[in-house]
């Protein structure tokens, strides 16, 4: 599959809401959650989240359809500093239909760009969504 395979454009509105996200002076965990409007083939705002951790975030998500989440994380570094990384979350869970994985992994790339995320993680099952599973990978980024 190509890098530049498009299929979905982003909502104007939504990428106007995400780059203010970006620049979010809350200290909390947040999340936006996006799906795609097939009618449309545009990816839209589904919900947005304040204060909310990863398990309860992965209780928002849809077991049988794909979502694209930007989460911005109150990350507890173990010598003590915190930081707030922006990740970018492709739930992708399986058992979705074939065309509707097609279409969301075909606009992940343009979506990623979009938001000019380096955080980008996927998820195959909703329960994967955890605390100790984000941790995890942002240990890479160190």
């Amino acid at each position: 599959m190509s890098e530049s395979l498009v299929v979905c454009d982003v909502d104007e509105d939504l990428v106007k809401k995400l780059k203010e996200f970006r620049f979010r002076k809350e200290t909390n965990n947040a999340a936006i959650v996006m799906k795609i409007d097939k009618d449309k083939q545009l990816v839209i705002l589904d919900e947005e989240h304040e204060d909310i951790s990863p398990d309860d975030l992965k209780d928002e998500l849809p077991e049988r359809q794909p979502r694209f989440i930007v989460y911005s994380y109150k990350y507890q570094h173990d010598d003590g500093r915190v930081s707030y990384p922006l990740c970018f979350i492709f739930s992708s869970p399986v058992g979705c239909r074939p065309e509707q994985q097609m279409m969301y992994a075909g606009s992940k790339n343009k979506l990623v760009q979009t938001v000019q995320l380096t955080k980008v993680f996927e998820i195959r099952n909703t329960e994967d969504l955890t605390e100790e599973w984000l941790r995890e990978k942002l240990g890479f980024f160190r």
